[in-house]
């Protein structure tokens, strides 16, 4: 596998140009290209041989659509092939106020949760920085985005894989990401969401990036927790509202903790009121969600008429709480489930 071009920034592109004995100014030029989402062999304003001796060293397609899925709502989900023929996905979805792309940070995840289908095949291998920006770029381009007019206006890593567990590339994403003369998307328009890796999510608040930080909680007793997610033997919640209030008082963007709803594990009576036990009073937000079933865990969701009852339950208590929509459903909209399919009807090859 050749070097990926878009792990570079601007200034990284310049000295690459320069050591190649071409003007500064073909950096710029090369950079636009990428930000456009086109091919090294695409970007036309620069020289054919130029071109060759980058493609020599360089992946001209890092990221490609592979195949795509579109729902009777209008999201539609990609199966993306990395140039060392590895599979991640993506997802698009139209809301009112613009289209929001979740993206994937890892082939795989090693995170073990329970409810997703992204660590059926356990943790592969890290995503670069400029594979992970590749998906939006690619994405942006199908609908006919530009740089002064993206198509992707919001993004949500909540694809494959823990962005936290990538630390240094999810960070490098987040700077190129948000990179005036690039796609330029406004912190504020991403989220990031983590199982809650306590020492990096203290290492994010210093990162001076004040996206939307996402916990994974759903549940809000520790011993329950640990029942669907690993990661809860290693870092208890009292940890994890420590490190959220550290993020509010670096970032001052309020926190939003995500909260599937699984019948018989989380969602009586006596799990809602723990919940608000919790979390009243903090400046915080539950997205519910019902959840997307994995087949493999046996898990199973709850009906609507039962999670309208919690989501009341949690408001009357005094908590900011939505249910999320569900769409992508009838496409397997959750992370991991398209992947996950796809490798077995490939026998896993």
């Amino acid at each position: 596998m050749k070097e990926i071009l878009q792990d570079l920034d601007l200034k990284g592109l310049e000295s690459l140009t320069l050591s190649y004995g071409e003007p500064k100014f073909r950096a710029g030029q090369l950079y636009r290209g990428l930000m456009q989402g086109k091919k090294i062999s695409e970007i036309t304003d620069l020289s054919k041989a130029f071109r060759e001796k980058l493609l020599e060293r360089f992946e001209d397609e890092p990221v490609r659509i592979r195949e795509t899925f579109r729902s009777k709502d209008g999201t539609e989900k990609y199966l993306f092939e990395l140039a060392d023929g590895n599979l991640i996905e993506g997802v698009f979805m139209r809301y009112e106020y613009g289209n929001t792309q979740c993206v994937s940070t890892q082939v795989g995840c090693r995170m073990g949760c329970l409810f997703c289908a992204s660590t059926l095949g356990g943790l592969i291998r890290n995503l670069s920085s400029g594979e992970i920006l590749c998906e939006v770029l690619t994405v942006n381009a199908l609908h006919g985005g530009t740089l002064r007019k993206r198509e992707v206006t919001n993004l949500v890593l909540m694809g494959s894989g823990e962005p936290l567990d990538n630390y240094d590339n999810t960070v490098a994403f987040l700077r190129a990401v948000t990179a005036e003369g690039g796609i330029n998307i406004s912190p504020r328009n991403i989220s990031l969401s983590t199982s809650g890796i306590v020492p990096q999510m203290y290492r994010l608040a210093d990162e001076g990036i004040p996206l939307n930080l996402t916990v994974s909680l759903h549940n809000a007793r520790d011993e329950d927790r640990a029942k669907t997610m690993p990661i809860a033997r290693k870092y208890k919640i009292a940890e994890i509202l420590d490190a959220c209030a550290y993020y509010f008082e670096k970032t001052g963007r309020r926190y939003i903790f995500e909260y599937a709803l699984i019948a018989g594990e989380n969602c009586d009576r006596e799990h809602g009121e723990a919940l608000i036990r919790l979390l009243k009073g903090r400046p915080c937000h539950v997205n519910l969600i019902r959840l997307n079933e994995v087949k493999e865990r046996h898990l199973q969701s709850i009906d609507e008429k039962e999670a309208y009852r919690f989501l009341g339950l949690l408001q009357k208590g005094g908590l900011s709480a939505t249910l999320r929509r569900r769409i992508g459903n009838d496409i397997g909209g959750a992370c991991g489930q398209l992947r996950a399919g796809y490798l077995e009807k490939q026998g896993g090859k």
